[in-house]
């Protein structure tokens, strides 16, 4: 039997931060890093052992060829990459510290990826040979043109009976730069979708309905309810939950919800954090891989936690740990030194 491919559509971008402990442009120095919420998830899919290829538009440059070079080093399948005269989409990024939130600065207009995504792609090509294609709101928040892209993708996924994983990742910033409209949008990419990484503000916002309740784990299940009801093809809705202390100090815990109910993932508690940046789509790779491997929902959502949580200790947005890496992570005991 042959094994389909998971297909990870979005704009990759080059991820600029100081040092920690320093603000944007008060010391001079940047690190560089590649990075991009599909490209996160597609990263961690194929380090998993998933057969994961990505769909993409990169500036023909040596920026471009670099970034392509990245995800061909971590073992995803890089033919759906297509190159276009433009520049590479930029963010920088300040880390937080202590009490002080990190903070995104998006430099993206004009890139490639916005320039020609709406037309790059033949998709009922692309899509042979796919079990799931992975997409996320931030493709339709960066204008016209990735909303035009994000659901043509999504249609044809339709059309060709591949499965959808949508993760809602709203994008205010961008969303607010142009008269786009959300709503809209990503309620049509949603209706495609048979596995969403969301919570009840995302649904709010699709649907248009407030979820009122002081625990939180009430107001998704009242979302899930709802969006079970708006969204016929919906089968999983999943989404983690997080209590900080610091920027450095957090739990992380996790639900999938179902039509015939609901599963949880204890949490997990988090010190020293290094880089929170890609822990949702690490969350995301790890459920889906549990997914798309026949696991069972309650091994699916304690894996992807673990994925989650072991990307809150590396710098940079991939997820860089094996599927066995992540196993060990879920033996509380698994902390001993490994020699």
């Amino acid at each position: 039997m042959t094994v389909k491919t998971i297909l990870c559509f979005g704009e990759m971008l080059l991820r600029l931060n100081p040092p920690e402990g320093e603000l944007l442009m008060q010391g001079n120095t940047l690190t560089v890093r590649p990075g991009g919420a599909e490209a996160n998830v597609a990263v961690s899919l194929a380090r998993f052992g998933a057969p994961t290829a990505a769909a993409t538009v990169l500036p023909d440059n040596a920026l471009g060829y670099g970034v392509r070079d990245e995800l061909r080093k971590h073992g995803v399948d890089t033919s759906g990459v297509e190159f276009r005269p433009g520049r590479m989409g930029l963010y920088f990024m300040t880390p937080g510290a202590v009490r002080r939130p990190a903070d995104v600065l998006y430099d993206r207009a004009g890139s490639a990826f916005v320039q020609h995504v709406d037309t790059a792609f033949d998709w009922p090509a692309l899509l042979e040979g796919v079990e799931w294609l992975h997409v996320s709101g931030v493709t339709p928040a960066v204008g016209p043109t990735g909303t035009r892209a994000a659901i043509q993708a999504v249609d044809a996924a339709a059309k060709a009976g591949v499965k959808v994983s949508f993760d809602g990742n709203f994008r205010g910033k961008l969303w607010g730069e142009w008269a786009g409209d959300p709503p809209k949008t990503l309620g049509h990419m949603l209706s495609t979708a048979s596995i969403a990484f969301a919570d009840e503000r995302d649904f709010a916002l699709v649907l248009g309905k407030t979820f009122v309740s002081d625990d939180p784990h009430e107001r998704r299940r009242m979302a899930a309810l709802a969006a079970f009801e708006a969204f016929p093809k919906l089968e999983r809705i999943c989404c983690t939950l997080r209590v900080q202390e610091s920027v450095a100090d957090q739990a992380l815990s996790a639900v999938m919800l179902t039509r015939d109910g609901e599963v949880h993932a204890d949490p997990i508690h988090l010190t020293g954090v290094i880089d929170r940046v890609g822990g949702g789509d690490a969350f995301a790779s790890g459920v889906l891989f549990g997914v798309w491997s026949g696991w069972s929902d309650e091994e699916a959502l304690a894996f992807g936690l673990a994925a989650a949580g072991l990307k809150h200790s590396v710098h940079g947005d991939f997820n860089l740990f094996t599927a066995a890496e992540v196993r060990a992570a879920m033996d509380a005991d698994g902390f001993d030194i490994k020699r």
